[in-house]
């Protein structure tokens, strides 16, 4: 007889993209994600700094001078999901712990992901926010808030 306590697909991929996040050394905003199709992972992104920037060098405040900020350097999980993959990502998935700001919003739009399911909402009311759901309901690009996986080690 086979085990019935086994994660569905969605917990498992939502399981790679919060392992992701904890790969970031953003003190204040982890964030994962992993780009699925056909079940198959095709790339896996976290935030922080692009390649060859030292992140302890450069800045992870989150207030001051804009150019003293972590904004201006850090490259978000879905850009470096995006980037990190050598595969056609055309009508894949995306899963990621924090719904996509505008600007991976159009990068996701611009590799062909069809669909996004995310953990957190947390700037719902946010410019960004409402620039993103309004590009994704204009395409027609599913979006859809899942619960956060329990998953037992």
């Amino acid at each position: 007889m086979k085990r019935e306590d086994y994660i569905n697909w969605d917990e498992y991929f939502m399981g790679i993209a919060l392992l992701s996040a904890k790969r970031s050394k953003d003190p204040s905003t982890q964030v994962g994600a992993c780009i699925v199709k056909d079940n198959k992972i095709l790339g896996m992104g976290y935030n922080g700094f692009p390649k060859g920037i030292s992140d302890t060098d450069f800045p992870w405040a989150k207030e001051g001078n804009d150019v003293d900020t972590k904004y201006p350097y850090v490259c978000h999980a879905e850009l470096n999901a995006i980037l990190n993959s050598n595969f056609n990502l055309e009508g894949a998935n995306i899963y990621v712990t924090l719904f996509p700001c505008n600007e991976c919003t159009k990068a996701i739009i611009q590799s062909g992901i069809k669909s996004i399911k995310f953990l957190e909402d947390k700037d719902f009311k946010s410019t960004n926010e409402i620039a993103s759901k309004k590009m994704l309901d204009y395409l027609n690009i599913k979006y859809e808030k899942i619960k956060k996986p329990e998953i037992k080690l």
